[in-house]
């Protein structure tokens, strides 16, 4: 079955919008939404969809990765403006039963509902748009099917683990908000510069801790027509060890063909063991490739991604291609696109950040 899959320039800052479609004009195309960028990226995305797929296109799924605005805004202005069949997003409120102890006495269920809600002006669009034209609205953890991608992680038991934690929630008596979140904020990062060959690699298996909220990312799994796909949205170490689990439990883990780089290339996000479990091992050199890896990048975030992620995707024989020049796309006999041209990976770097 042929597919492709898009990642969306969502302009100068970070931000993930992805576009996919797979089928064929005889047995017709169903179309994935991930993530929306900002609130002017739903007119590229509206853009796109309307002058790469169809003129009036359907939108089969509509995917919320995680909570952040840099995912949901765009969404708003997707969903207003096309056909949606089914939107799959998590709501930190919806669990408030479950983690209200964690929380000052303070708080009733209804306070911390409304607190939570407010601090998630988008997704309550989101959620009331749907409410009036009648598009249901699923959560998404460990094992849903969502077309053909099945959710790796989380799983609903530590996704909920993880929403006391979050930024969006308040103060809880567990990390007074210096827990998994907190530290990685107030910490100042001093960069610096430093050497790597290609058999020394300088990413480390016990990076500073990324967000929560980003902790809380679907990691999703297809395999469309022999190839497998891994999109990770800005999942950390954590939960690509929970979707390297699962894949392992179910018979999926061996490096796939197209893999997105988690969180715009941060070493927060990936460590050399994880890579290695969803990669494979090293190879001995550059002129091996085993797939393509995918990034989105704000164009004036040059720091993205770490040169050391790059290079440690390189190694598993993934060269990194990024949105920094404009839209991308990997696909499996779609044919080319007029206007669309051929775009380099990014070299290997033998000076990294420290």
């Amino acid at each position: 079955m042929p597919y492709e899959i898009d990642f969306l320039n969502v302009g100068e800052g970070s931000g993930d919008s992805i576009c996919l479609r797979h089928g064929d004009n005889q047995t017709g195309y169903t179309i994935h939404v991930i993530d929306g960028g900002h609130s002017d990226t739903a007119e590229k995305i509206i853009a796109h969809l309307t002058g790469c797929y169809t003129a009036n296109p359907t939108i089969n799924h509509m995917v919320l990765s995680h909570a952040d605005d840099d995912h949901a805004r765009g969404l708003v202005g997707v969903l207003e403006r096309f056909a949606v069949g089914t939107i799959w997003m998590n709501r930190p409120w919806r669990f408030v039963d479950e983690v209200i102890d964690n929380f000052h006495g303070n708080w009733t269920r209804d306070g911390l509902i409304k607190h939570i809600r407010d601090a998630h002006p988008y997704l309550v669009e989101i959620e009331n748009i749907a409410a009036v034209r009648g598009i249901t609205i699923n959560d998404a953890f460990q094992g849903t099917q969502i077309g053909v991608f099945t959710v790796l992680a989380p799983s609903r038991a530590r996704y909920v683990s993880l929403i006391p934690d979050l930024d969006k929630t308040p103060e809880s008596y567990a990390e007074d908000k210096g827990g998994i979140g907190g530290l990685f904020e107030k910490a100042k990062e001093v960069v610096k510069s430093i050497a790597e060959a290609w058999d020394v690699e300088t990413l480390t298996n016990v990076p500073p801790q990324t967000s929560a909220s980003n902790e809380t990312s679907l990691v999703q799994y297809a395999e469309i027509d022999g190839e497998k796909i891994l999109l990770t949205a800005d999942v950390g170490p954590a939960g690509l060890q929970e979707a390297a689990a699962y894949a392992y439990k179910n018979g999926w883990l061996s490096p796939p063909k197209f893999v997105q780089v988690p969180h715009h290339g941060s070493r927060r996000n990936v460590t050399p063991e994880v890579l290695d479990w969803w990669l494979g091992p090293r190879v001995e050199n550059s002129s091996t490739v085993r797939g393509s890896a995918f990034c989105s990048v704000g164009t004036n975030k040059t720091e993205h991604p770490r040169k050391k992620v790059a290079n440690a995707f390189l190694r598993r024989g993934f060269p990194v291609y990024c949105t920094r020049p404009g839209h991308i796309r990997h696909h499996k006999d779609m044919g080319n696109r007029p206007g669309w041209s051929h775009i380099d990976p990014l070299p290997f770097h033998n000076d990294v950040e420290g």
